[in-house]
């Protein structure tokens, strides 16, 4: 049977430290963390790692997403990225947004995206925040104060051209409203930039949210901005019925666009006013065309009295008013309908125009 080891009493001076003159027992420093098992350490490490990981890839879809607001440099952003939208700046507006960034600084960040090639010392083009931008450099001129020299701005990164374009226009509608050619305007140089095929696309990618007559008059306008865009001083002044009615005048007579274009070049134009005067004489001065002559074989503006289920409750007068037009009017119901070949988005804004002035 193998002997039992007795234990002995600790020594007290193990306990009370070492006696004069004694040296203390020797010891070895330990590594920092040897006093940790293996496996807490390496579990520890990784998941500070991955939570690192995860912050960073938070922050990364922050900035993919536009969730993130960056300071930029002024310099840094170029705002002839896109075709501006806007052609003029009210000087009132743009004193009072100078004002208000003095006063309470940017308060709403600028949309932009980063440049894939980054040239002349601009890293990012500017998608929506013009006036704000433009302010802030009025600012940065005027008073030399760092605190105006960045712009807060979010980067986006737009799928397509045309969601960029989407985000100026509809950036613009919100804070403030465009005129028609201003918007037909932009819808041109988008399709010349290639961002849209036809006409009827870049109408609808971009005024998507807008009435179907208001695409309409848009489209109108756009006969004015490709004939009148080099000439024009003050275009986004023409109100809606004076751009409607130069379109169908244009339409009446091929050369009235030239004939237009000269009296403008040939003309003083020191403001808006002065401009508008010029469109609104060159219609005044052309005399309406006769209506064209009724067709012999068609009687003239016959009324008809109707049969079927309009006399059941009353009578239905129809009347021929062109060879492609018929008016259909229902008295006890204050109903009038036009049918036939002749109806047509451009005689519906004729008849608007028409509606308005009585």
């Amino acid at each position: 049977m193998a002997k039992r080891k007795r234990l002995t009493p600790a020594q007290p001076s193990y306990l009370s430290g070492p006696a004069s003159g004694q040296r203390a027992p020797e010891t070895k420093a330990m590594p920092l963390g040897a006093g940790a098992a293996p496996i807490a350490q390496v579990a520890g490490e990784a998941s500070a790692t991955a939570a690192l990981e995860e912050v960073a890839q938070e922050l990364q879809s922050a900035r993919t997403e536009g969730r993130m607001i960056e300071l930029l440099p002024l310099e840094a952003v170029d705002e002839r990225h896109l075709v501006r939208d806007r052609l003029e700046q009210n000087e009132d507006e743009m004193a009072s947004l100078v004002d208000s960034l003095r006063a309470r600084g940017q308060q709403m960040p600028i949309e932009v995206v980063a440049l894939p090639s980054p040239a002349g010392g601009c890293s990012h083009g500017l998608i929506s925040g013009w006036r704000r931008l433009t302010a802030l450099r009025r600012l940065y001129k005027e008073t030399s104060d760092p605190k105006f020299g960045t712009v807060r701005a979010m980067v986006i990164t737009p799928d397509t051209a045309q969601d960029a374009y989407v985000s100026m226009v509809e950036e613009n509608e919100i804070r403030v409203n465009l005129s028609h050619y201003e918007r037909a305007r932009i819808a041109v140089r988008a399709m010349k930039e290639g961002v849209y095929p036809t006409q009827k696309a870049a109408l609808q990618g971009l005024f998507g949210n807008a009435t179907r007559s208001k695409r309409s008059k848009i489209g109108t306008f756009i006969l004015l901005v490709e004939a009148f865009d080099a000439v024009l001083w003050f275009p986004s002044a023409i109100s809606e019925k004076l751009g409607l009615a130069l379109a169908r005048e244009m339409g009446r007579d091929p050369g009235f666009a030239d004939a237009l274009k000269k009296r403008l070049q040939g003309s003083p134009r020191d403001s808006a006013e002065a401009e508008m005067r010029i469109l609104a004489e060159a219609l005044t001065e052309r005399q309406v065309p006769p209506a064209p002559p009724t067709d012999p074989d068609l009687p003239t503006r016959p009324r008809l009295r109707s049969a079927g289920p309009a006399t059941a409750a009353g009578e239905r007068i129809v009347t021929r008013v062109t060879a492609g037009i018929e008016m259909r009017f229902t008295p006890d119901q204050s109903r009038i309908e036009l049918v036939g070949d002749g109806v047509s988005d451009q005689l519906a804004e004729a008849l608007q125009d028409w509606l308005r002035t009585l």
